[in-house]
């Protein structure tokens, strides 16, 4: 008896992405944690899978490769293009300390993050307000560089009026010899930034759906906003919008590196990610589960360990 077996006339039917095979989802998780990380032919040759003991071990090695791509742009004297994140966060306490201890300026980094909450026009939090992305992105990475920081001038945050010149702006900056490098996470419905999987269903092909820069005002799924309730709002489902900004998979997709991460464990046994991760990894893409694509991307993505299980039910 499982979910497979009940879902029938459920309050869960109709609940998931109208594109998930249920059975082919679950059929994604290995009893054997160990296999995780074996390759799979979607994979791109240069995309590899990181394990990660603990979460200091995570901060740290997701903190120094996100430095480590920004010093290897400054040394080549190319601009620093980064899509950024804000969840996972504890990597840029690392990313901070690697960048001073090197003493290296970021004035060549160009930071674009790919998504904030707002209401259905796209209007968002103040950035004084504490649940919004742009006061995260200022309390973890920006203001702790002090003197060696990313100029204002060169910081983007997916408002209203500025989310819809990221892709232009990207260009440009790619055809001045700029590498992007996608920074994310994984969500528990697998999207990338808070690019849903229902929005599969409005495209005709894959080809389409891949073409999009960003969306204002996108619905979300309730998955991620319980998500975001219990990572972000101790809880507090009623403090989540039910919607955001979000960048679209003209962005996300073709990336000349990609560094992802998830790390989505609670403690005493308890997690949100394991599935998800799975589903990354092992599912051919889908713009049903848009995390699929990412890869087929050249980069790393950084996991804890115990996301690999085994997943099996255990009473907390």
């Amino acid at each position: 008896m499982d979910l497979l077996t009940t879902l029938s006339g459920s309050l869960m039917e109709g609940f998931f992405p109208a594109g998930w095979d249920l059975a082919k989802i679950d059929a994604c998780v290995d009893s054997d944690p160990t296999t995780i990380t074996v390759r799979q032919k979607s994979w791109h040759k240069n995309f590899q899978p990181v394990r990660c003991a603990s979460l200091a071990d995570f901060d740290m090695m997701l903190g120094h490769e996100i430095a480590l791509t920004i010093k290897q742009a400054r040394d080549a004297g190319q601009p620093a293009v980064m899509i950024l994140p804000v969840g996972p966060m504890g990597m840029y306490r690392w990313a901070v300390y690697f960048l001073t201890e090197w003493n290296v300026s970021c004035d060549h980094v160009h930071g674009f993050n790919m998504d904030e909450w707002s209401d259905r026009e796209g209007n968002t939090l103040p950035s004084t307000n504490t649940g919004s992305f742009q006061y995260a992105m200022e309390q973890a990475f920006y203001g702790p560089l002090g003197k060696l920081t990313v100029p204002k001038k060169q910081r983007n945050f997916a408002t209203k009026k500025v989310l819809p010149t990221f892709a232009e702006k990207i260009g440009e900056l790619r055809s001045k010899g700029g590498k992007l490098t996608t920074i994310f996470g994984i969500g528990r419905v697998c999207h990338i930034a808070f690019w849903e999987p229902h929005f599969a269903g409005e495209y005709a092909s894959v080809n389409e759906w891949k073409q999009q820069t960003h969306r204002l005002g996108a619905r979300l799924h309730p998955l991620t906003v319980e998500q975001n309730a219990l990572t972000s709002f101790k809880s507090r489902t009623t403090h989540v919008p039910a919607f955001a900004n979000t960048i679209g998979p003209g962005l996300f997709l073709g990336c000349d590196k990609i560094i992802g991460g998830a790390d989505g464990v609670f403690g005493r046994g308890m997690q949100w990610q394991g599935l998800s991760l799975w589903m990354t990894l092992r599912h051919e893409p889908t713009p049903w589960i848009p995390s699929t694509f990412m890869p087929g991307q050249p980069g790393r993505l950084f996991f804890l360990q115990e996301l690999a299980g085994p997943l099996q039910a255990e009473c907390n």
